[in-house]
């Protein structure tokens, strides 16, 4: 393809170029170029284009140079792999530096809040992800005294401090580290409140939940997996989902679909339904199995794959926390539990403000405080809502004076 420039018009500094191949370019060949930007001159088949249709690459451009940000809370007692899950779910290793405490050290542990920030990349997509873990919880000998309070607390801080930048005069670069989502791990051992038949949630796991349902999408997981049989895993899962609807757990729902959806992707939506909670198996060790390598475990009487949809739910959790609802989570967090969060903060705010002016008016107008119930001061029917008789008598006063003047 070659291009010559030919003139340039002196009006409007625009030059002038002829391209010589056009069958390689899709503009007219009378086509006027700036040296940015490539203006042609439309056919008569693109004269209805507007150029709107580009907006989604735009935006798409944009929210790939700044990156994306997810933060991501795993809760539950010690010993159910959360942190060999997190690891196998984003390949990666976030607590080669940890230390394990021993039997000793637990009995007087309370519960931590600790907070791992990495940065991936994937295909020149850039993803901050925070890992928030809670060490401690569940392990005390007595865990009536809500140890889950910490973690309710920490979600709090984090709405406030993104309410406080929000509020703010710079709000070019806040930080988001708000908690979109919690994997609330389940053991698949103990029972709960009652023992004929047997519950599969324990008094803690209930209590939790509640105080966090309308805080954070809350996501239950089946931990270990791979200790219980299929059929065992299918009454579990049953019996987790009714007691949770028992006990008015709100967990993250699913979106309902469209109807102008396709099929495929509705059954997809129903099979991640269908899976609450998600029985899964984690692990960091490769195994190899009639020559063929994967991450899972070896038991005497088998192999267990992590990634095998046979044996656990570990792709359909990973799929649905990146590839499919990532950012439904963060909407539900921004549009439900955040606004939630801060009309609470403004009720408040606005609540001091009425007590407060309120207060200055009885040091301003000691004797003129009477009864707060709603009477009318005169027969015209006008009323007097604050409780301060002696001003709405004046307030009053003007405002007759007003309807009453003369033109």
């Amino acid at each position: 393809m070659c291009v010559t420039l030919n003139s340039c018009k002196t009006d409007s500094f625009i030059p002038v170029f002829t391209i010589h191949n056009y069958s390689q370019l899709n503009v007219h060949p009378n086509a006027v170029c700036s040296p940015h930007v490539c203006v042609p001159l439309l056919q008569d088949q693109d004269k209805e284009y507007v150029g709107f249709a580009t907006l989604p690459n735009q935006v798409h451009r944009k929210t790939v140079k700044k990156g994306f940000t997810f933060t991501l809370m795993v809760a539950g007692e010690s010993g159910l792999g959360k942190s060999t899950l997190i690891n196998s779910l984003f390949l990666t290793d976030l607590y080669k530096d940890r230390k394990v405490p021993n039997a000793e050290e637990r009995i007087g542990q309370t519960v931590d809040i600790v907070k791992h920030t990495i940065g991936i990349e994937e295909k020149g997509i850039k993803l901050r992800l925070t890992i928030i873990d809670t060490p401690g919880f569940g392990d005390a000998v007595n865990n009536t005294e809500r140890c889950w309070k910490h973690i309710e607390d920490y979600i709090d801080q984090q709405f406030e401090q993104y309410f406080r930048d929000e509020s703010g005069l710079n709000r070019r670069n806040i930080q988001d580290n708000r908690v979109h989502c919690c994997l609330y791990f389940i053991s698949p051992f103990g029972h709960g409140y009652c023992v004929i038949p047997p519950c599969s949630l324990r008094p803690l796991d209930v209590e939790c939940m509640s105080a966090l349902h309308e805080k954070v999408n809350i996501i239950p997981v089946l931990a270990k997996a791979d200790s219980l049989t299929q059929a065992e895993v299918r009454r579990k899962k049953m019996k987790i989902r009714e007691e949770i609807k028992q006990f008015g757990i709100n967990i993250y729902q699913f979106p309902d679909c469209d109807s102008d959806e396709d099929e495929d992707y509705k059954l997809q939506e129903q099979i991640l339904k269908d899976s609450i909670p998600f029985a899964v198996i984690g692990s960091n060790v490769q195994v190899e199995s009639k020559g063929h390598k994967f991450r899972g475990r070896m038991y005497p009487w088998g192999a267990v794959e992590v990634e095998n949809p046979a044996h656990s739910d570990f792709l359909l959790l990973r799929n649905m926390l990146v590839r499919t609802h990532m950012q439904d989570l963060k909407d539900v967090t921004r549009e439900t539990h955040y606004e939630n969060y801060r009309a609470q903060c403004i009720q408040s705010m606005t609540r001091m403000v009425v007590q407060d002016r309120k207060r200055r008016w009885v040091e301003r107008w000691p004797g003129s405080v009477h009864t707060r119930s709603q009477r009318p001061i005169d027969g015209r029917g006008l009323w007097c809502t604050t409780g301060f008789q002696s001003v709405c008598v004046r307030v009053n006063g003007l405002i007759r004076a007003w309807t009453n003047r003369s033109f």
